[in-house]
């Protein structure tokens, strides 16, 4: 009886389908830094960052418990969404819920302590899932650029500093905080849906990553130039929240009308807005120590020369503006810090170093009103020229220090610790 002949046939194993796969969404890749969905996912990370670090908090002590909660979280939910690419949309989506229920919920409360939970924490968990995914997107769509991009969404900080607050005023004396509380969970859910839905990711989840957790490099953490770029960026953030908590009390102390101090801090904003831009586009060209130091300059200037010697209106609104433009900028710089620390030896992730300078923004936001406070009691120049014979003398000479030490990392680069 005669023998069937017998074919071998070698399929094709699982992974090298995968691999397959791979090679097809590469070749399929939209172009980066410009295209209709990189500037959609552009506008909707800008829309989520005025929502989120824009929301309506009457008292002081709800925005910076949301506040300090969004920037010392950030490296949770950075690690989250980088571990598992393919739920940033459902995170979005969940923290969207998450944070108008927390503004509905707000509105019905009658004590401090329920609108610390509800505003100030239940907000900040929600706010964070809500906006954090965006940062990822962005890093995909954006490289020769990254800096700009980045600092085109972080004008919805400065943003949002200039039309909330008016707006806040107006719904709170015309209908009270209840309405005006559950007139912006509205807003959030109108404008923030869409937002989502444009933050299209540009690099697919591959079949292989699906199942699994990816990789997260740490070994920027073990060498010198991330903690001096950690260092610069907690002690400019000491300074950073000082003159919008303060500068409405001390135009008012300085004999200033009352418009003048709301005045500034909304000059503040607006400057901050071309701030983040110009910050992001020196980035972009230059290395980011040369940016940081621009940022300095610029900040050490407006604080000693400007605000020290304010004691009329004039010089008060030249100093906001100058200070906006390089200290309110000074966030522009995070993405440029993540690019100098990238090597060919390692995988990092553009928004993982963002999230942990959030965490030194979050130290700033903490403990500036506290070293503030204190800092008023102390008066050695009393009698002195200007304003630094006032009661902010002290605190004007603090900002200015704790500024100039934000300028660590050039130092660092000219001993080629960088």
């Amino acid at each position: 009886m005669n023998k069937r002949n017998e074919v071998d046939i070698e399929l094709p194993s699982l992974q090298d389908l995968s691999l397959e796969e791979e090679a097809r969404d590469v070749a399929t890749l939209p172009p980066v830094d410009g295209g209709k969905d990189a500037w959609l996912a552009l506008a909707g990370a800008f829309t989520l960052e005025t929502l989120v670090w824009g929301q309506p908090a009457g008292i002081a002590a709800i925005s910076t418990t949301a506040t300090a909660i969004m920037f010392i979280s950030a490296p949770a939910i950075a690690l989250f969404v980088q571990r598992y690419p393919r739920l940033r949309r459902t995170s979005s989506l969940l923290g969207l819920v998450v944070t108008v229920a927390s503004l509905l919920a707000a509105s019905f409360c009658n004590s401090t302590a329920g609108l610390l939970a509800t505003q100030g924490v239940l907000f900040a968990v929600g706010g964070l899932f809500l906006y954090f995914p965006a940062m990822y997107v962005i890093d995909e769509w954006f490289v020769a650029r990254k800096g700009l991009a980045f600092g085109i969404v972080w004008t919805g900080t400065g943003a949002s500093g200039v039309v909330v607050p008016w707006l806040l005023q107006w719904l709170l004396s015309d209908y009270g905080f209840r309405t005006a509380l559950r007139v912006w969970a509205v807003v959030v859910a109108i404008l923030a849906l869409p937002s989502i839905w444009a933050l299209k990711n540009r690099l697919p989840v591959s079949h292989s990553a699906r199942g699994t957790l990816r990789r997260v490099d740490w070994t920027f953490l073990t060498a010198a130039p991330f903690w001096l770029f950690q260092f610069g960026n907690v002690t400019m953030s000491l300074a950073y929240f000082l003159p919008s908590l303060w500068i409405p009390s001390f135009s008012r102390d300085m004999g200033m009308p009352s418009f003048s101090g709301p005045l500034a801090i909304c000059l503040i904003n607006v400057a901050a807005c071309a701030g983040y831009i110009l910050q992001g586009q020196l980035v972009d060209r230059y290395h980011v120590t040369t940016a940081i130091f621009v940022s300095v300059a610029g900040s050490v200037i407006s604080i000693f020369l400007f605000w020290g010697f304010a004691t009329s209106q004039p010089m008060l609104y030249i100093f906001a503006l100058i200070w906006g433009l390089t200290g309110g900028g000074f966030t522009a710089n995070w993405a440029g810090c993540a690019s100098a620390l990238k090597t060919s030896s390692n995988s990092l992730d553009t928004s993982m170093v963002i999230s942990l300078m959030c965490v030194g923004k979050g130290i700033g936001s903490v403990v500036t009103g506290p070293i503030s406070e204190q800092l008023l009691q102390v008066a050695p120049w009393r009698g002195a020229p200007f304003a630094y014979g006032s009661q902010y003398g002290a605190l004007i000479v603090f900002t200015g220090a704790t500024a100039m030490l934000g300028g660590t990392a050039c130092l660092g680069r000219v001993l080629k610790l960088l």
